[in-house]
């Protein structure tokens, strides 16, 4: 699962086949069953496309991708949401995280030891105390499209985007996040326990946020960028 995370984070338009050659070819005994069942296990299922895709298997409503060729022009303007694989030296970790992304400011993120709903709602009650988004895109995920996700986002302010099956580019800016969690963070720790993962992603995002300066808003930092302007200065 290590090595699928590390591939992954390389490699996010790898399919199922193509992970399971890349493993063999690094000396894993493994078959592409196995694979498919530790990429839905990390929640990776989204990542590459599946037979009926146009089926909503889980019954809720799917929203159309709406950012093709939007640029975001200001904060709260576009959020992106995800959900990555945190690993610890035993066992593992989901992390989901809520990013303006005009600022590249990481709204809110929560961990959690399973995959479900609740941490997912926990995170985006946070960022909302934060701001608004016009636009808010996810992945198809249960986790995203359950009733009780989709009742946050109030239709009158919020437009809810989604991810096409497969198409994991559709959130680059998160993609890109969790690019600069891993290798920044998650690689070059081993953590002990959850709380020593909590507290070291703390420390990772407040230093994001608020100190690691970005190329692309001409070297200033996500919290200058997203208060700044949400501001009115």
């Amino acid at each position: 699962m290590q090595k699928i995370d590390e591939t992954y984070t390389e490699l996010p338009y790898y399919g199922i086949r193509r992970m399971t050659a890349e493993l063999i070819n690094q000396g894993y005994t493994v078959n592409h069953k196995r694979v498919a069942r530790l990429m839905r296990q990390m929640g990776l299922e989204a990542v590459y496309p599946k037979p009926n895709l146009s089926k909503n298997v889980h019954q809720h409503p799917i929203y159309p991708y709406l950012l093709c060729g939007v640029v975001a022009g200001h904060p709260n303007h576009i959020w992106g949401t995800d959900i990555t694989y945190i690993r610890m030296k035993q066992g593992f970790l989901y992390l989901v995280a809520f990013l303006d992304w005009y600022s590249r400011y990481v709204l809110s993120w929560r961990l959690s030891t399973v995959l479900t709903t609740d941490f997912v709602l926990a995170a985006a009650g946070d960022a909302l105390t934060i701001g608004i988004p016009a636009i808010t895109n996810s992945d198809q995920g249960v986790q995203f499209t359950s009733n009780e996700y989709l009742s946050l986002w109030n239709p009158e302010t919020t437009q809810i985007s989604m991810d096409g099956r497969g198409r994991a580019m559709d959130n680059i800016f998160t993609e890109r996040l969790w690019r600069s969690v891993k290798y920044e963070e998650v690689y070059l720790k081993n953590y002990d326990s959850v709380l020593d993962a909590k507290d070291g992603l703390t420390r990772y995002f407040d230093t994001y946020n608020t100190r690691r300066l970005h190329q692309a808003l001409n070297y200033r930092t996500p919290a200058e960028v997203y208060f700044e302007r949400r501001n009115g200065s």
